[in-house]
């Protein structure tokens, strides 16, 4: 309201202060009456597409970043569509802040000026809250209490200026559908449903590790084998292309192994000198995703092996990422003849966590993707669920336990 405050005082009052009957004109045939309506429209309209371009600028960043790697219901609007419905929307929001203010003076008119502040402020708002702070939660409070003022105004202007309520109309359904959406991805985005995840076990290696650093055959076959076959959606088994993942443990390294069946083998021919690729996942490869400190779901280790050896580790921040210099060790046995592929990793402890206590459970899921190209074969053992294949989804991460060998 402080910015509306500042029109000058003439532009205040549609009739600005000039007796009855006093009509002046400048020399172009335009009444100061009609001047100060404009200057008010175009203050109006400034301050609002101020606000849609300065939170625009906030979330234009986050979409393909982190808001992109979110779970999101299938009918979500695509994201093109957001940036000329709020285009609209604003100058709609523009015009009936306008209207109010032409209007006569009364308690009504100034009650609807401050609602009509407060909610440009809540829209501001949400923009940061949601996309800059990652705060799904606050985001959803944000947009409820914006529905709300939304209501209150276009019941205050009923009164007096029906013409700026029916210009809210739009705007509060379109926040009413936004608040839906908002809520639906905070509940598909939140660790209350991780219970319903499967679980996996990571038994404990006390033997001797081979010349090369790593468990022996027989330490794997005493652990429980996690299987998957099916595409990230959970649907369309595919034995040919079957997963098996083993899991061991030590106080000082995690050990995974792959056993991947597959039909054709599409794999980079370069890498970096210790065999680091980025991008590999536009590639065949298997994938591990492991949080140990579940407390910011949206950050977590990303692992990844080729059928040559190729590899890649990654820090996972809120959809940021960067390199993880883990000290990943790995090994891969390739069988032609049996079409089957075996890695095996060695990742450090404290590569993962500060502090590894047995006694707390990790939440991870895992992955494979093969073909050359689109359609490709997206698997996971957790089944993210989501529209197009995306394997970045922390809610959908299973339960890893570790045990004592038997």
């Amino acid at each position: 309201m402080s910015l509306l405050a500042k029109l000058p005082a003439k532009a205040r009052d549609c009739d600005c202060g000039y007796p009855e009957g006093d009509v002046r004109y400048d020399g172009i045939g335009v009444s100061p009456v009609e001047k100060n309506k404009l200057r008010s429209l175009l203050f109006f309209l400034g301050i609002c597409y101020a606000v849609a371009f300065i939170a625009g600028m906030m979330t234009r960043p986050e979409i393909a970043g982190w808001y992109e790697h979110l779970a999101k219901p299938a009918w979500r609007p695509p994201n093109w569509l957001f940036a000329p419905a709020w285009t609209i929307l604003y100058g709609l929001m523009a015009v009936a802040g306008w209207k109010v203010w032409c209007a006569p003076a009364s308690r009504l008119r100034d009650a609807a000026l401050w609602v009509f502040g407060l909610q440009l402020t809540l829209n501001f708002l949400w923009s940061p809250i949601f996309f800059s702070l990652h705060r799904i939660g606050g985001g959803l409070v944000t947009i409820t209490c914006l529905a709300g003022l939304l209501l209150t105004f276009i019941v205050l202007t009923l009164k007096f200026q029906k013409s700026s309520a029916l210009l809210f109309v739009p705007y509060l359904l379109w926040v009413s559908f936004a608040a839906t959406l908002n809520y639906t991805i905070w509940t598909m985005n939140t660790n209350s449903k991780a219970e319903t995840n499967p679980t996996a076990m990571a038994m404990r290696f006390a033997g001797s590790a081979d010349a090369e650093g790593f468990p022996p055959n027989s330490a794997w076959d005493k652990t429980a084998a996690i299987s998957f076959d099916r595409d990230w959606k959970g649907e369309n088994p595919d034995a040919t292309r079957a997963t098996e993942v083993r899991v061991l443990w030590t106080p000082e390294i995690l050990f995974l192994r792959f056993l991947a069946n597959y039909q054709s083998l599409n794999i980079y021919g370069d890498s970096r000198n210790d065999g680091w690729r980025d991008q590999l996942w536009d590639r065949d490869v298997a994938e591990a995703f492991l949080q140990p400190d579940s407390s910011d779901p949206l950050k977590y280790k990303e692992f990844e092996v080729a059928p040559n050896g190729f590899w890649i580790d990654l820090d996972i921040s809120h959809g940021a990422k960067e390199e993880l210099r883990s000290g990943l060790k790995r090994r891969v046995v390739l069988e032609e003849k049996n079409k089957t592929w075996t890695a095996d990793l060695a990742i450090p402890m404290r590569s993962l966590t500060p502090s590894f206590d047995a006694k707390h459970d990790w939440r991870v899921n895992f992955y494979r993707v093969e073909g050359p190209t689109e359609p490709r074969f997206y698997s996971a053992w957790s089944s993210t669920k989501t529209e197009q294949p995306n394997f970045h989804v922390p809610s959908k991460f299973g339960t890893l336990v570790f045990r004592d060998s038997p």
